[in-house]
């Protein structure tokens, strides 16, 4: 009977692990329509992916050197910020924004990585992509599979800088989806945040300097980053982000002309219309469950990470929870046994898993007699005169 309900617990655990995936990937849907002058934008709620204003979100567009928030993100999730990289023939004389690498420089990919996303450098770009995918048709290739993975439905990349190319293209959801993921990097938060930095320039008695393009760093309180890019194709193209009073906000806008000023409009909106709501922070404990069959009478049930919301302003959303009213012995810490909710109007903002704080250690023979013996009448025991 305990292994039966054991299997119960465990299956409604992956059930409640890909509801909470679902929505963590992004999978909220558009809130509401804006008026911009970008050609497409969006602006999404870092913490759940749910989108807060959109336009033409979904529409296909090429992205410019936006591009290179992918490119950054998988230097980070494949390489070492320590590694040494060569650079090769194909990553020297790249045309467009460059960092002027020089064949066979030798620079670690931290400094690559200040390249590319302060300077925009498109060879650091090159250099990258044959470090970590060994050519960059291999790497691109590696690109358009983790976009797919993160639920970018219409992103292809064909280079990993953003220079015209057929095909090459995403969506301002797509977008936003990258850099949300992009923006979990402690160390890709920290690059996109810096306004000036300085790199070595192997062969010079000087380092290279390096000037954030992105103006809203200086002009928009709460800024967080991310990206700018530019061609005449895809015209100006911008990632952003802010935090305020606990909400952060990540946006896109494509094809954008006054791309600074409307990415401030935009979440100067977001910021009016919603605030940061914390229900739960991981580890708080919810609950206390009796534990079946165990060693242990109780357990003590806790939020598997950070419950918030993005939660229009004057709105009070409930908080609701799923689990069991008892434990069997034999499940172990860290076990997902039910789920907790944002809840608004019937809609689940936002949930997070529930789980135990230590394992629940089944009863034995040798804990069954040491009960007995500690409840046995004592011998010897003197009379009461």
């Amino acid at each position: 009977m305990r292994d039966k309900l054991l299997a119960k617990l465990r299956a409604v655990a992956l059930l409640i692990c890909c509801t909470v995936l679902t929505l963590l990937g992004g999978s909220a849907q558009a809130e509401e329509e804006v008026d911009t002058s970008a050609r497409a934008a969006v602006l999404i709620d870092r913490g759940t992916g749910m989108v807060l204003l959109c336009h033409n979100e979904n529409e296909p567009l090429p992205m410019a050197s936006t591009t290179k928030v992918m490119t950054a993100l998988l230097a980070l999730e494949k390489g070492n910020l320590d590694d040494v990289v060569t650079v090769g023939r194909n990553a020297y004389g790249v045309p467009g924004t460059s960092i002027y690498l020089n064949l066979g420089e030798r620079i670690t990919l931290r400094d690559l990585l200040y390249g590319l996303l302060l300077a925009s450098g498109n060879d650091a770009a090159v250099a990258i992509a044959e470090h970590i995918g060994g050519s960059v048709e291999a790497f691109c290739a590696m690109m358009t599979e983790r976009a797919a993975e993160l639920g970018c439905e219409n992103t292809v990349f064909v280079n990993p800088n953003g220079l015209p190319a057929d095909g090459h293209h995403t969506t301002a959801y797509d977008l936003a989806l990258i850099a949300r993921e992009a923006m979990t990097h402690e160390t890709f938060r920290e690059i996109v945040s810096t306004r000036r930095a300085s790199i070595p320039w192997e062969g010079r008695s000087y380092d290279r300097i390096l000037n954030n393009k992105n103006r809203l760093l200086t002009d928009y309180e709460g800024a967080t980053g991310i990206k700018t890019g530019y061609t005449r194709a895809a015209g100006r193209c911008l990632v952003f982000g802010a935090r305020r009073d606990g909400l952060e906000v990540i946006g896109v806008v494509l094809n954008c002309a006054d791309w600074f000023n409307e990415a401030a409009r935009l979440m100067d909106l977001g910021f009016e219309r919603y605030e940061g709501f914390t229900a739960l922070s991981e580890g708080e404990t919810v609950r206390v469950l009796p534990v079946t069959d165990g060693k242990q009478d109780t357990v003590y049930i806790c939020a598997g990470a950070d419950l918030t919301a993005a939660v229009p302003r004057g709105e009070i959303p409930a908080l609701e929870f799923d689990m069991p009213d008892s434990l069997p012995a034999g499940m172990q810490m860290g076990d997902v046994v039910g789920e907790a909710r944002i809840m608004l109007e019937g809609r689940m903002l936002a949930s997070v898993p529930l789980v135990l704080t230590e394992s629940l250690t089944p009863r034995d023979y040798a804990f069954e007699l040491e009960r007995v013996l500690r409840c046995w009448p004592l011998q010897g025991e003197p009379l009461s005169e």
